[in-house]
């Protein structure tokens, strides 16, 4: 293994604060894992405020193209909203092409993101679309599992092996003399060869979404190459994401259950549950972990709840997707209960006539994303009792009062929301509230952006909002 062997992670600081430190944990293990496969340190550098980022950052890019270097980018959704992860992106990529390589860049797919599962959106997204073509580990699962767990322990020793194999290739390249008849054969064993041009390599990268391939020499060749690959069925870095069984709900007895509570009753933990249009009246329990998405247009597939709360949320994990919620009557029920856990609510619309439309409390860590929230009574969205949860991408509007009110400890952290047209104001922080908000829109509500009591302004964090 080369002695100046190292990595540098690129990701978005706030993601790492709002794991409590967890891909700073991710960065630590994988460099330990490197070294227990060949016995010698693996640095991975991680803070870009360290100087010795900077100095090893700029030896390598701009300098020393023969060491081995590897940038390990970890994808959210704000990895593409952050300039300084695109220009890392950008230029390592520059720097693979003068290597004639496609080995070097190692995602690590962490949150789903729209750039990546939207077509349309990819299209306009060069970076996006680099990515979605290369071979990654996926974490979206694992994220929420101990290191200590088997399965993410075999996942960091998969990633250090495709690490160890890629530092293998440079070696043989530099020590290679071997007459071209060898030379070509070696390379359909370990993806490098020799053009007339120099050396160069092969990289293939398979995933749900494509393939890459870099060559340098003619195409015939590189089929040949390809197809003595295929015969040794090499295999990209396996995942352990499978897909859940699943089951249907169509009110019509065209599925396998007719309500949703039905389903709930009957499905086991890790169950995903398929709803097709319809409006379904009921008040619905979540107290184990499934999957409940919409399966058609949002805006016909419809769960009201009268004089009741319309999703009581009790479960370690969980994801509710491309729904309409509705909680209506004249009692003071919220649509959404969230009262353990982590639950993905993503893509929803959220209204409700009589409480507010989402509440978070009692230590629990969601994810909202995408969702409509409006016409809540007092507010649309309260995160209290040491609530937390990451709100992105939200429309959050014509509430009664606030869009927006946190407090007893509550501490969400919260960016590129819209938040306009609250009948106070956007966000009321007040009893020891708190929390990180980012380049949010807060313009437009009836009393200003912020109403923030003097014994919360401390933990209060508040960058690039629209106010």
């Amino acid at each position: 293994m080369s002695r100046t062997a190292l990595a540098f992670m690129s990701y978005v600081n706030v993601d790492d604060q709002h794991e409590s430190g967890r891909l700073t944990q991710l960065r630590e293990r994988l460099s330990g894992e490197v070294r227990m496969q060949t016995g010698a340190p693996f640095d991975i550098f991680q803070d870009r405020k360290d100087i010795a980022w900077g100095q090893q950052w700029q030896e390598r890019i701009n300098q020393s193209l023969d060491a081995v270097t590897f940038l390990i980018p970890i994808i959210t959704p704000a990895f593409f909203r952050s300039d300084a992860c695109r220009d890392e992106l950008e230029r390592f990529l520059k720097r693979e092409e003068e290597l004639g390589r496609g080995d070097l860049i190692l995602p690590i797919y962490y949150v789903s993101c729209p750039a990546l599962q939207d077509k349309a959106k990819r299209e306009h997204d060069k970076l996006a679309q680099v990515i979605a073509k290369r071979q990654y580990a996926d974490w979206r699962d694992l994220r929420f599992e101990e290191f200590t767990l088997p399965p993410v322990r075999k996942a960091l020793a998969k990633m250090a092996e495709q690490i160890v194999a890629a530092l293998e290739r440079k070696q043989k390249e530099s020590t290679r003399q071997q007459p071209e008849k060898e030379s070509k054969k070696a390379a359909s064993q370990d993806n490098t060869f020799q053009s007339g041009g120099g050396t160069q390599s092969i990289a293939q990268g398979t995933n749900a979404i494509g393939t890459q391939i870099n060559y340098g020499v003619p195409i015939e060749f590189v089929a040949q190459l390809l197809q003595e690959k295929q015969k040794k069925e090499l295999q990209p870095v396996p995942t352990v994401k499978t897909e859940p069984p699943t089951v249907i709900v169509e009110q019509r007895n065209q599925g396998d259950y007719a309500t949703i509570t039905e389903a709930l009753k009957a499905v086991k933990a890790g169950t995903r549950i398929l709803v097709r249009p319809g409006v379904y009246k009921e008040s619905i329990v979540i107290d184990k972990p499934v999957e409940i998405i919409g399966d058609g247009e949002r805006n016909d597939i419809v769960i009201e709840a009268f004089d009741d709360f319309t999703i009581l949320f009790e479960a370690n994990n969980g994801k509710i997707a491309n729904l309409t919620i509705r909680q209506t009557g004249n009692l003071r029920y919220r649509a959404v209960e969230i009262n353990q856990g982590r639950l993905d609510l993503e893509d929803c619309d959220i209204s409700s006539l009589s409480g507010n439309c989402v509440s978070i409390g009692s230590d629990t860590d969601p994810r909202l994303r995408r969702n409509h929230i409006h016409n809540g009574v007092p507010e649309g969205v309260i995160v209290w009792n040491r609530g937390k949860g990451t709100l992105e991408d939200n429309e959050i509007f014509t509430n009664e009062m606030a869009g927006v009110l946190i407090w007893t400890g509550g501490s969400p952290t919260m960016s590129h929301n819209r938040i306009f047209q609250n009948g106070q104001t956007g966000i009321r922080i007040m009893e020891g509230g708190g929390g990180i908000f980012e380049n949010n829109d807060l313009r437009g509500n009836a009393k200003g952006a912020w109403e923030i009591s003097p014994d919360c302004e401390a933990n209060v964090q508040r960058r690039g909002n629209k106010e």
